[in-house]
């Protein structure tokens, strides 16, 4: 990269970062590479490999294909697209021409894909084999494959740093999702600091199975990777033989996955991982326990780490190699300054439980790299966030050192009898025990007490016994704490990033209590 020094570090001036240390925009995150190595390969999918020069003129073409749809800057974007070729090549060409990308996913309903679709007002939906808008802009395969094949060159646009680039859609515990606007700076920065933070060159070779139309995903994929002149190996399977193969036969060096799907790659000690030097965990906990299994199978410790759709993507991560801290997810990015803060807004000294804030660092090599999100986009325009410190909605710790453990979620606290109870703190004391896969803890209304405790339960093989599950918690947790409901199901109801969807639980928790507290 471009104005570092020879350890990764942003070269300074008197005010900070220098945003030379990004490529200027996306719609030039190819060039380091297509000077140094244009024949090197740049992305990997079911379909076949495109080379820096071969990504590129895609690129070329799919920017004309939209200019010749009548894209114009700050138009948007939309696709329902499969893990493949096509979804990275129209990235790419939406970038160059000004246009704000909006990812809707495959795997959600009609309904929920109009949802999203009506929240971005999209010019264009490039339309895969399983998406089911009825929009005026849709645009179908055989359609798209016409028009990049006829190589039509789009005038050269050269949007500001911050101008808008991407629309990403929170999940959020419950009601209606948000667009959250990010700028161009804002999907560059992440891959600059993890390569140069991590020491990534050419060798990379990132794996990701999750799904290409999450914003986060796209900027850890090809834009990470291009930055550090790698390969992004984009994946099109995610049980645990088809990610095995897939790391196993493209040699992928780093991947990134759900705790359940490393759960179940931590069962399978058979299967041939040995080109990884990292694997991450995001999109929900990961147990300690999780740690220790997979390292004992792999011989490698996942990497931890802590993510916001508002930030966008990583901000704490585990660092390189073998070290970690029980029940932490990682130490924060360079970029950030996060803290944790009072119901009055007061900032918290280090150590201390409170909402973790988000900020841009304000002293060290990256001071001032990291701007807010843009905002939201509502009715045609984009909605500027609250001055300040962004609200993550979860509750937690960072310490001196920049560790972070996260606690919970603001909005999901149980309230028992006065008491405040963390799912994600019983949750991880569940999945500690040995008959366990994975555990999702709400709390139920109660006349008396507000609300009392359930744990939702996947087995990891036989049926459960709820009273030893309970006994096993009463010796870690408080006996408020316990469970008094137990339920078990055959999977925990999860999004395409792997997240437990909170808002079913309710409707799987048993009608009767089980053997905890009174």
């Amino acid at each position: 990269m471009s104005d570092t020094d020879a350890g990764g570090v942003p070269q300074r001036t008197s005010r900070g970062f220098r945003d030379t240390t990004l490529p200027g925009a996306i719609a030039g995150v190819l060039d380091a590479a297509l000077a140094a190595r244009p024949h090197a390969t740049a992305v990997e999918t079911a379909s076949g490999a495109w080379s820096y020069a071969e990504l590129d003129d895609r690129a070329r073409r799919a920017a004309g294909a939209l200019w010749s749809l009548g894209v114009r800057p700050g138009d948007r974007v939309a696709a329902c697209l499969p893990n493949d070729l096509d979804i990275v090549a129209a990235f790419h060409g939406a970038q160059r021409i000004g246009a704000v990308w909006a990812g809707i996913g495959e795997a959600l309903t009609a309904v929920e894909q109009q949802e999203l679709h009506d929240l971005c007002e999209p010019a264009v939906v490039l339309a895969g084999p399983r998406c089911r808008l009825d929009s005026p802009g849709r645009v179908d395969p055989d359609r798209w494959a016409e028009l990049t094949a006829r190589g039509e060159a789009a005038p050269r646009v050269e949007p500001a740093l911050d101008a808008p680039a991407g629309i990403a859609f929170t999940s959020g515990t419950s009601g209606r999702p948000k667009a959250v606007v990010h700028s161009q700076r804002n999907l560059l920065l992440p891959g600059a600091v993890l390569v140069a933070t991590r020491g990534w060159g050419p060798g990379l070779r990132k794996g990701d199975s999750f799904p290409l139309t999450i914003l986060n995903l796209m900027v850890l994929s090809t834009l990470l990777t291009a930055q550090a002149g790698g390969c992004s190996v984009v994946m099109d399977r995610r049980d645990v033989d088809g990610v095995a193969d897939w790391i196993s036969a493209r040699r992928v060096t780093v991947w990134n996955g759900a705790p359940a799907q490393l759960y179940d790659l931590a069962g399978r000690s058979d299967l041939d991982l040995g080109s990884l030097q990292e694997v991450w965990s995001g999109g929900g906990d990961t147990p300690d326990a999780l740690r220790r299994a997979f390292a004992e199978a792999h011989r490698l410790v996942p990497r931890a780490t802590y993510g916001l759709t508002e930030a966008p993507t990583v901000v704490s991560i585990d660092p390189p190699g073998q070290e970690w801290r029980p029940g932490m997810s990682g130490r924060l990015l360079p970029h950030y300054d996060v803290a944790a803060y009072d119901d009055e807004g007061r900032r918290l000294p280090a150590g201390e439980l409170g909402e973790l804030r988000l900020g841009g660092a304000a002293a060290g090599p990256w001071a001032g790299a990291w701007t807010p999100m843009l905002g939201f986009w509502e009715r045609g325009g984009v909605r500027p966030p609250e001055p300040g410190p962004v609200p993550t909605g979860d509750v937690g710790t960072v310490d001196g050192d920049g560790w972070v453990t996260v606690l919970d979620r603001k909005k999901l606290v149980i309230v028992r009898g006065g008491a405040n109870v963390y799912p994600l703190q019983v949750e991880r004391v569940i999945e500690a025990h040995p008959d366990v896969a994975a555990a999702a803890v709400c709390g139920v209304p109660d006349d008396r007490l507000g609300q009392r405790v359930a744990a939702v339960v996947q087995s990891a093989g036989p049926p459960l016994d709820f009273r030893a599950l309970a006994e096993f918690c009463r010796r870690e947790l408080s006996p408020y704490k316990v469970p008094e409901i137990w339920s078990q199901v055959d999977a925990l109801p999860r999004n395409a990033m792997g997240k437990v969807q909170r808002t079913r639980l309710s409707g799987l928790v048993g009608p009767f209590p089980g053997p905890g507290t009174a």
